[in-house]
């Protein structure tokens, strides 16, 4: 009888412990999903400054800033990782059409604000790409538990399921906008 309350307690805490460990790892990915929006809202509050600036120079090109504030708008109104990356990919084109025209505008270029914008969007677009990683570290550490014998018994009897991972849909986007002159 000994034997079998000991066999009870050992699965009662390793259940406990895989509990546990897929709590924590839920937890973080939805940690480090709001360090992504934190960084994503940077962004987006940088755009209209930079579209402002962009707009005393270059106002008849009113298709490409509309096109910029169009997908900002769509970017944050984007939910989950998928949705999200598929308006980022949207954001991305947009900005590069943006900083094309200034290629276009040397007198735009000269401009110390839009300089110290676009020193600022490449830096945050690296505080992106790095919360992304991260993110999808997490997620994959958590998959992984949610698949993995015997996690994935916990798992399946408490309802965890598998999270999406931020993808980028194209490789040459994975590249921060560059911004060079």
């Amino acid at each position: 009888m000994t034997i079998f309350w000991l066999a009870l307690v050992a699965v009662a805490v390793g259940t406990g412990l895989i509990y546990n460990r897929l709590v924590r790892l839920r937890n973080q990915s939805e940690g480090a999903w709001a360090d992504i929006d934190v960084q994503l809202k940077r962004r987006y509050d940088l755009i209209p400054n930079l579209v402002e600036t962009v707009k005393g120079y270059a106002s008849h090109e009113r298709d490409t800033l509309e096109a910029v504030i169009a997908a900002r708008n769509q970017a944050m109104n984007a939910t989950g990782p998928a949705d999200q990356a598929r308006a980022e990919n949207m954001l991305t084109g947009a900005l590069k059409s943006l900083f094309a025209l200034a290629e276009a505008y040397p007198q735009l270029r000269a401009v110390e604000g839009f300089t110290s914008l676009q020193g600022s969007l490449e830096a945050i677009e690296r505080d992106v790409q790095n919360a992304r990683r991260y993110y999808n570290a997490v997620v994959r550490d958590f998959n992984t538990s949610v698949e993995q014998f015997p996690s994935n018994l916990v798992a399946n009897a408490f309802r965890f399921e598998k999270q999406e991972f931020f993808e980028l849909a194209d490789e040459t986007e994975r590249e921060a906008p560059k911004v060079e002159f």
